[in-house]
């Protein structure tokens, strides 16, 4: 038989071209269509990265105001959604009923089955808008609260804390919270971003192709990590140990420690920069600084014990839950923000379409097998 070179996890493969996103994983370069990540999160908005990611280039004044006006006006989800929301089982979890809603909202859509580009942009518009209205719905649906209608005067990541939470949140909290959803709004092809591809490829609509987006997001060797890593702090803080120890503890057993290391960094994850900056003057500015203390010094342990560096998960576990946002919502915040990313990957794919049909290498019994008889087996 002929053999092929196998890549295990396509690592290093390159599966196509894109003018999306692109890493330097040995600089620890991370840029949105050609821009550095660091002047787009010092600089820039939520809207405005958006509009980068989906029309490859910065937005004028007067575009960038119509096209957050778009979003506004997208911010509607039909009540059966929040109905379907209260039908659910209770032990549901937020990614659950995420992917169930959007899979849902389908029905709703007045042209589904379309795939071409407007009706796709206009898809893009109204699944970015109510990707967070599902995530703070549920939450106050499942607590038995009332669910919070978007202000039209707040900016996206503004009206995200109000709906979740039910209260204008301060200028630092929204503007971490911004900063938090360029940093990830897109990651080229990692796995939740690929399996939209290959779905958008087969020419099914946007739906089908973000609920699977949002399927490969899920499990927890891509979009769980942050949650691992906060529930690794409350462990600790529970236990009243020593953090270093405790890491220590966990590699002597041979465990994982989530939040460091990365498939494509050689060095420190870019966003991990600023999700560290963020962690610790949020922490500092509400009084409690234990949550950052306590990830600073296992950043520094891992670093020097296993020369590893924090990823873009490490501190946004700290930061999330110091602006008050419940650990199982991590993941999903994760699609709030990577729904930009994904609809800009959807509309490339289109744009220059090939089925992704990959091979594999058989590993089965030798041909020819002979069929046996059922009466002779």
């Amino acid at each position: 038989m002929a053999t092929a070179t196998v890549t295990k996890g396509l690592e290093g493969v390159v599966a196509a071209n894109s003018g999306i996103c692109w890493i330097d994983g040995y600089a620890g370069v991370l840029a949105y269509r050609g821009i550095d990540i660091h002047e787009l999160a010092q600089k820039s908005t939520f809207e405005e990265t958006s509009y980068l990611l989906w029309y490859g280039r910065l937005p004028g004044r007067s575009e960038l105001k119509e096209f957050s006006k778009r979003l506004t006006e997208a911010r509607r989800v039909p009540p059966q959604i929040y109905d379907l929301f209260r039908a659910l089982p209770k032990s549901v979890t937020p990614m659950e009923a995420l992917r169930t809603a959007v899979s849902a909202l389908s029905a709703y859509d007045p042209d589904e089955s379309a795939v071409d580009h407007d009706s796709n942009l206009r898809k893009s518009f109204a699944l970015t808008a109510q990707m967070a209205m599902l995530v703070a719905a549920f939450d106050r649906i499942r607590k038995g609260k009332k669910v919070v209608e978007p202000d039209p005067s707040l900016p996206h990541a503004a009206n995200f804390l109000w709906m979740l939470h039910g209260e204008k949140p301060i200028p630092a909290a929204s503007n971490t919270f911004d900063i938090a959803l360029i940093l990830h709004a897109d990651h080229e092809f990692n796995a939740s971003t690929f399996a939209a591809r290959v779905i958008a490829g087969t020419l099914s609509d946007m739906h089908s192709a973000i609920t699977g987006a949002i399927g490969a997001l899920k499990g927890p060797l891509h979009g769980g990590a942050n949650e691992a890593v906060m529930r690794m702090l409350f462990d600790i803080a529970k236990q009243g140990g020593d953090p270093v120890e405790y890491v220590r503890s966990l590699l002597a057993h041979k465990k994982k420690v989530f939040g460091f290391g990365h498939r494509v960094y050689r060095t420190e994850d870019p966003r991990a920069t600023h999700l560290r900056r963020m962690s610790e003057q949020l922490s500092r500015d509400s009084g409690n600084t234990k949550w950052y203390e306590m990830s600073r010094r296992i950043e520094e342990f891992v670093k020097n014990e296993k020369k590893l560096n924090a990823n873009v998960d490490f501190y946004s576990a700290s930061t999330y839950t110091t602006l008050g946002i419940d650990l199982d919502l991590f993941t999903p915040i994760f699609a709030v923000s990577r729904i930009a990313g994904w609809t800009a990957h959807v509309m490339e794919q289109l744009g220059d379409n090939r089925l992704i049909r990959p091979r594999a290498e058989y590993t089965g019994p030798e041909y020819p097998v002979r069929y046996v008889p059922i009466e002779q087996r």
